[in-house]
């Protein structure tokens, strides 16, 4: 295997281009204040206290829908859709929708420029890109269900033994055994393995590929895949993905272990992994988790669970979300979420503890700040509970694990084979650190002596 080295610092030009955005974003932020102080006479703080209200409003409407039912989730409904309302035809009838729209505006600008300047302020990692050898004998576990039924949408049980591939592929109606499948393949001289799947089975068979050393080739034939999301895959042409067997690169990526389990994405517990549990789970999700929520939440039997992050103890959380690195936000809760990297050797940690209307206020304003939500990265997690056993979502499928539950990392554990031409990862957004914007914005860089 041949190897080439990707450096890059920050460009002259690319760091002009971040203190001028950089500039832009104080200058737009400056220009919403300016705008807010002007119109203080005029409606301008009704403007700033309608909007707060109607977000801490909606939240608390959001907030008995989901935790109650009957009437005060009836109630929290109409609470949740009337106070964003209400706030526009505010602003309509008493003339200030100017005001607001400028300061919407103004402010979105700085938000965005502030993210851009950061962007471009990054420097860049270098990173040793391997090319991988063609494997001769690769072993490929395709599930025909995942995702609605991409392996037969695409082909790709027909492309990938052109290719010269062994297709082991699942009957929908025997559940296999995907890590003895893969170890068997294993045993018979498999020198790759791969999936067509969802991340579960992903992780399946990806700790038999560490375990031997041999590559892994990921198929983003699943439903949502997010670990090829993070890895810059094709999700929406899972075929491509079979361009690593004749044109691939390898990467060291870590792999995720809760208690002697891989994972490659996330491990879930309390109030999600309760809700996935459940048999009506997979065919009516939404309801579900509305019909069960409000006993996960605040019922009698609702579930507290402790942890040990590192050396630090959380105490009290309804949900607790462990993940194969960190995400750079609170979004993985919806499948928004991205990690950046997939080799920093870290695990992430969210932790959740909503109890009342006023602590879902407070997350609605504050956002990551809030007391409510625990943000943090760690090599190691125990959680336990009062109880032998847990429920656990582990990369989305319900297991039942014995307390405590412990989560590791195996940096570099795993050797991750992708095509050479794909569309790579998306860098995600920075959280805007508004000192950091000022230093870069009026700061000038030193500029380095010329060597003689």
């Amino acid at each position: 295997m041949g190897t080439r080295r990707v450096t890059g610092p920050v460009s002259g030009r690319a760091s002009g281009a971040a203190r001028w955005l950089a500039r832009l974003a104080v200058l737009a932020a400056t220009g919403s204040l300016v705008v807010l102080a002007l119109a203080v006479g005029d409606g301008g703080l009704v403007v700033v206290g309608a909007g707060l209200l109607g977000l801490v409003l909606c939240a608390v409407g959001i907030w008995w829908f989901v935790a109650h039912r009957g009437v005060v989730r009836l109630f929290g409904a109409v609470l949740g859709i009337a106070a964003p309302v209400d706030v526009l035809v505010l602003f309509g009838h008493r003339g200030l929708w100017r005001t607001a729209l400028v300061l919407i505006l103004c402010w979105a600008a700085s938000l965005v420029c502030a993210r851009a300047a950061l962007v471009r302020a990054r420097s860049r990692r270098r990173r040793r890109i391997v090319r991988a050898a063609r494997p001769e004998r690769a072993v490929l576990i395709m599930n025909p269900r995942s995702g609605g039924g991409k392996v037969g949408r695409f082909e790709l049980v027909r492309r990938a033994e052109e290719l010269g591939a062994r297709v082991i592929l699942l009957d929908p109606d025997a559940p296999a055994d995907i890590t003895a499948l893969a170890r068997e393949a294993v045993a018979e001289g498999a020198d790759l393995l791969g999936v067509a799947g969802g991340d579960g089975t992903q992780a399946l068979v990806a700790a038999v590929a560490a375990e031997h050393g041999l590559p892994f080739l990921v198929i983003s034939a699943g439903t949502r895949n997010h670990f090829a999301m993070d890895l810059g895959l094709d999700r929406a042409d899972p075929a491509r993905c079979l361009d690593a067997l004749t044109d691939g690169e390898e990467l060291r990526v870590d792999l995720g272990d809760v208690s002697g389990r891989a994972f490659v994405n996330t491990v879930s517990f309390g109030a999600y992994a309760d809700v996935v549990q459940r048999p009506g789970y997979r065919d009516d999700k939404a309801g579900t988790a509305l019909a069960l929520m409000p006993d996960l939440l605040l019922g009698e039997g609702a579930r507290r669970l402790a942890a040990r992050v590192g050396g630090t103890e959380l105490l009290g959380r309804q949900a607790l979300l462990v993940s194969n690195n960190p995400y750079t936000s609170p979004d993985v809760l919806d499948g928004a979420g991205r990690r950046p990297r997939l080799d920093e050797g870290v695990l992430g940690v969210l932790g959740i503890r909503v109890e009342t209307a006023a602590q879902a206020a407070d997350l609605a304003v504050r956002g990551s700040q809030s007391a409510a939500l625990t943000v943090m990265t760690a090599r190691r997690v125990e959680v336990s509970a009062d109880a032998d056993t847990i429920p656990v979502a582990v990369d989305g499928e319900a297991l039942q694990l014995p307390t405590p539950v412990v989560c590791t990392l195996r940096p570099g554990a795993l050797r991750v084979v992708v095509p050479r031409h794909r569309p790579g990862a998306i860098a995600p957004p920075p959280r805007v650190n508004w000192r950091r914007i000022v230093d870069l914005a009026f700061t000038t860089p030193r500029r380095r002596k010329a060597r003689p």
